[in-house]
């Protein structure tokens, strides 16, 4: 195959990424048409369709989808090494994308990357919010910050926080309403603000444990959010129970604007790890994020 022939499988893996002409055009920073006459001359040359056009969208045949799944890998080890060579430069630079929930963003994240990127301006982090446990190398992320139980077994895994305890909390306002809680079932009776993950489609289930008994209980309520702080502002609001991470609930806790109810069936969750694959190479930039990230007990 030609040697040009690379850019325009380069041109063929954009098209497959977005889905769309119009979208990859745009990112490799070419005109529609010329876009279009590339992935054409493509499938001229091999004498194959490698792409399924209809007026709304564009997807792979079958052919194109062996062809894009054998040699994306191939691409994504060039940019690897390309990126692994910045280890030489004085500065870290380049940017890392990082996927992690909105409590390990706030909590951990931002209060240690925020210093490392006044220290090195070349230095950018992406951090997509989201508890969708996304596919951290399809996605393309750097890093993905997990609790240690759901760190994927082909992954390095990096501790960033100790152990995580959760509580159930609610006003002394909204618990005066109603009877409080001296087991799990009676939660049923409650208000409850809800967790939405994209990942279980549909409603988490608080996870409790006391000794050797575990139960998850699916609780109702008038509101369900998709992220932990939205979820402590309705609890403060008076609008039911809330199952959030304690260190969140104690400063409110203790200012007795919130009150921890079965105390004893709220565990504690393995801590936040940093989680990247086990072929990547370290660039500089990555090596600073980690080490920045890296938990040290006090």
């Amino acid at each position: 195959m030609r040697r040009e022939s690379y850019n325009d499988l380069l041109a063929l893996i954009a098209v497959a990424r977005e889905r769309s002409f119009t979208r990859a055009a745009a990112q490799l920073g070419v005109s529609q048409s010329a876009l279009s006459h590339t992935i054409r001359a493509l499938e001229t040359r091999l004498g194959l369709r490698l792409l399924t056009r209809t007026t709304r969208s564009v997807a792979p045949t079958e052919a194109g989808e062996r062809l894009i799944r054998t040699i994306t890998p191939r691409f994504e080890e060039i940019d690897s090494e390309l990126t692994a060579i910045t280890e030489f430069r004085d500065k870290p630079a380049g940017t890392i994308r990082i996927t992690a929930t909105d409590y390990a963003t706030e909590t951990v994240l931002w209060p240690r990357l925020a210093p490392v990127l006044r220290l090195y301006p070349d230095l950018k982090v992406e951090i997509t919010t989201d508890y969708g446990l996304s596919d951290i190398v399809a996605d393309r992320y750097d890093i993905g910050v997990r609790h240690g139980d759901q760190v994927a077994k082909d992954m390095i895994a990096v501790r960033l926080a100790p152990e995580m305890r959760m509580a159930i909390v609610g006003t002394p306002g909204y618990l005066k309403t109603r009877a409080l809680p001296k087991k799990p079932q009676d939660l049923t009776a409650h208000n409850c603000i809800n967790l939405r993950l994209p990942t279980l489609g549909g409603l988490y289930a608080w996870e409790l444990k006391k000794g050797s008994r575990e139960v998850q209980v699916r609780v109702d309520g008038q509101l369900a959010f998709n992220g932990t702080y939205p979820m402590l502002a309705a609890a403060l609001s008076g609008y039911g129970l809330a199952y959030i991470p304690a260190d969140l609930a104690e400063p409110h806790v203790k200012a007795r604007r919130l009150v921890k109810v079965l105390e004893d069936w709220c565990p504690a969750f393995p801590g936040l790890h940093a989680c990247y694959a086990t072929r990547r190479e370290f660039s500089r930039a990555m090596t600073v994020v980690i080490d920045a990230l890296r938990y040290r007990a006090k």
